[in-house]
């Protein structure tokens, strides 16, 4: 217990900054569908958060250096505070882009501090299960979050005022911590030529995957609401959807060590695909077979992250797993910008399963570039083939996410 009430603190600072976050983040769409704003205005305040997070990503380490850490992670908590408060003062869709776009670069600046100060408190021997504690604490507050938005009527202004306060909370543990202050952050620069010369398959993945999470994670409460769905089991939709990730990720991870990767990708794409492509066909309106599909969706779509990573370090040297995993959340980040906007376009056009139109599509994509480049390349030999770890492509992941985990620290 030692080596973990140290961290308690950082701990809990996270979990409300995420609780605030999942919360937050489920109720805009559900307020913005309620209000009138057009799936498309909807789309367009997902890409707002998508890049804010990822210019937050490239910028938060200069402003920490100057700032500091402790002052740094209490003015991203308290800008994401005051952001939620003006999102039930002012309801437009041109102001909440605008918010939505700073609530990302305040929510990614918040965690890369927690993460950076994780990692300093972390030694090679406590490194992998500090790690795992922080992802189920990334998985229980998101979700938590996301269900206390069944405590209250959307329309109301109940809901922002607890996410702010939410917000708020997270400020308290690290304000009072005595944990000694980390190095500086970690600073990751985007280099997709080394990327796609490493693997052309990580990097063509991670930009659709992007495209893929990001639309499901803007517009899937709209598809729920739409559907009929009250906010309670919206909620849990959007839950069922990343515990069935979260439970066919080793699974299918430890079935890619023994094959070729591409393969396993492949296959979870076109299984994802499917299911996209059975949702916009059938349209269902009962609640079980919506609950169930989207389990089913996002057990096959989840994991495909994961085997992108794994399949990157595959052919890089050990000492550049922070580089390329970094470099491939960057990746996705910029896939999320677009997806939200294509997905709101397909909703206007043929209705809220048109949110499953794009993700089959960018599912059918990258299946069918997994499987061509197993013709271009031959796989890396089983002894040679980085170990599956299961690194979940969730909002709250930033660069310094990779700097925490257990393998940045394997020799070169």
């Amino acid at each position: 217990m030692k080596n973990y009430l140290p961290i308690a603190a950082l701990l809990t600072s996270a979990a409300f900054l995420l609780a605030a976050n999942g919360l937050h983040g489920l109720l805009l769409p559900l307020r913005a569908n309620g209000e009138g704003f057009s799936t498309t205005e909807i789309g367009l305040i997902g890409t707002g958060w998508a890049i804010g997070f990822v210019l937050s990503s490239l910028l938060t380490p200069l402003l920490v250096r100057r700032a500091g850490h402790i002052r740094a992670f209490a003015a991203f908590s308290a800008t994401a505070a005051i952001i939620a408060l003006v999102n039930a003062l002012i309801v437009s869709p041109a102001a909440w882009m605008f918010l939505r776009g700073c609530s990302g670069f305040a929510m990614a600046g918040g965690m890369m501090v927690v993460e950076s100060w994780l990692n300093e408190r972390s030694t090679n021997e406590t490194r992998g299960s500090i790690f795992s504690i922080y992802m189920s604490v990334n998985f229980i507050s998101i979700t938590g979050g996301q269900l206390l938005v069944a405590t209250d009527d959307p329309a109301n202004d109940t809901l922002f005022m607890l996410a702010s306060i939410l917000f708020c909370l997270a400020v308290l543990p690290t304000a009072l911590s005595t944990a000694a202050t980390p190095k500086p952050l970690t600073r990751v620069r985007l280099n997709i030529t080394q990327l796609y010369r490493f693997s052309p398959v990580a990097v063509v993945s991670a930009i659709l995957i992007g495209v893929i999470n990001g639309a499901f994670g803007t517009l899937a409460p709209v598809f729920g609401s739409q559907s009929g769905l009250p906010a309670l089991l919206i909620a849990i939709m959007m839950g069922l959807t990343i515990m069935g990730g979260a439970i066919t990720q080793i699974p299918i991870g430890r079935l890619s060590d023994r094959t070729d990767r591409r393969y396993v990708l492949a296959a979870g794409a076109i299984g994802a695909c499917f299911t996209g492509v059975v949702i916009f066909t059938l349209r269902p309106s009962d609640p079980v077979q919506i609950l169930l599909l989207t389990a089913l969706y996002g057990a096959l779509t989840y994991p495909l992250y994961s085997l992108t990573v794994a399949h990157a370090n595959d052919f890089a040297a050990s000492g550049d797993f922070v580089a390329i995993s970094g470099g491939m959340l960057l990746l996705y980040g910029i896939g999320t910008m677009f997806g939200p906007a294509s997905a709101s376009i397909a909703m206007a056009q043929f209705g809220p399963a048109g949110l499953f139109s794009v993700t089959a599509s960018a599912h059918f994509i990258m299946a069918g570039h997994a499987i061509y480049r197993t013709m271009r390349r031959r796989p890396v030999p089983e002894n040679e083939r980085e170990t599956f770890a299961a690194f979940p492509a969730q909002k709250a992941l930033t660069p310094e996410t990779a700097a925490l985990d257990p393998r940045a620290d394997e020799p070169q």
